[in-house]
């Protein structure tokens, strides 16, 4: 294959940092990730390092990171289309992370707007949590990569990237692929059930406000029904106005492959009662196979490690290659093989 015939290469990570991803973890990132496979050399990872900033409990940690990889094979992501694998098996990650820490400005490391928001969130600040975007950025140049998929809250991580490749790349000779944002089709943000003014988040306040994907259907309907919506009653999409009945609307068009405007028509004349519960079935029958499929990627142990570890070793073929470019490049000695 010639380098114009190269499909871009795009990496993306989630974290284990919870029993069960969320529908706004599927419908603003994953379903973008399965859809992107034929068209990219995709890397897809659970960023364990990365979930090891807070607090946590090693064993838990290790099955959610197993739970997480489960349930991206139950999504759609195929490690026969894509590079999938575990960051802690790729020791790579963090070597290259001290090179590049030591191309970063404290006062760069110091701007990073999340490390503000999650640290006034926590009583311990670690060094780690710091540090976390020029992980990032290691996790990034690692594989050469051309575009990675972002959101609002990581674009500023995604600069640094580039700022790091480019500095690192002007000071020792090219390097690294100083990569692009990659714009996926804009998709509404799914808001929390309970305060539908805020995005949907793991650390809903309210047991009901979170719609995990692993949840039993019965607990999905309950859930949709339960959704705070407004004494309007009417089914209208007004995000500013009714953010609740909207935010219903979101989940419908998105899994229901409809639109608001039919959404609008279809209930015209009809309460909350039915749109909630025709939604409840929709998400319900959409969703309820996937905890099935996960359970059974968690229940053959050996075929998923066997999964999780030819993932690696895809990634380290790539990553070993970089690595020991920007060695080279630095001056170091090469890492010994074992």
């Amino acid at each position: 294959m010639t380098t114009a015939e190269r499909k871009p290469r795009v990496l993306s990570g989630i974290q284990p940092t919870s029993d069960s991803f969320h529908l706004g973890n599927y419908l603003g990132a994953i379903r973008q990730w399965v859809a992107m496979q034929d068209s990219t050399d995709a890397f897809y990872f659970v960023v364990d390092q990365h979930a090891i900033t807070v607090d946590h409990d090693p064993k838990v940690l290790h099955q959610r990171s197993r739970v997480s990889a489960a349930q991206l094979l139950a999504l759609g992501v195929d490690p026969e289309r894509c590079t999938l694998f575990i960051q802690s098996q790729v020791p790579e990650h963090t070597m290259l992370a001290w090179i590049l820490g030591t191309e970063t400005g404290f006062g760069e490391a110091s701007r990073m707007t999340q490390f503000k928001d999650k640290s006034a969130k926590q009583e311990r600040t670690t060094v780690g949590l710091f540090t976390y975007p020029i992980l990032q950025a290691a996790d990034i140049l690692l594989y050469q990569t051309d575009q990675v998929p972002v959101g609002e809250d990581q674009r500023q991580h995604l600069e640094l990237t580039r700022d790091l490749a480019i500095r690192f790349n002007t000071t020792y000779g090219a390097t690294f692929t100083v990569p692009d944002a990659y714009i996926v089709k804009e998709t509404a943000t799914i808001k929390d059930l309970a305060e539908p003014e805020k995005k949907m988040s793991k650390s809903s306040p309210s047991p009901r406000g979170c719609l995990y994907l692993l949840d039993e259907p019965n607990q999905m309907r309950k859930k949709i029904k339960s959704a705070v919506t407004d004494s309007d009653a009417e089914v209208r999409y007004d995000p500013e106005h009714k953010p609740g009945v909207s935010n219903l609307m979101n989940i419908y068009a998105a899994l229901g492959a409809t639109t608001h405007e039919k959404i609008e028509a279809e209930y015209a004349g009809k309460g909350y009662g039915d749109f909630k519960g025709d939604l409840a079935e929709v998400v319900a029958e959409y969703l309820g196979p996937i905890s099935a499929k996960t359970k059974e990627f968690l229940a053959d142990k050996a075929e998923l490690d066997r999964i999780l570890t030819a993932g690696a070793e895809k990634a380290r073929h790539v990553a070993a290659r970089t690595l020991a470019k920007a060695y080279k490049k630095v001056g170091f000695y090469p890492p010994v093989a074992l």
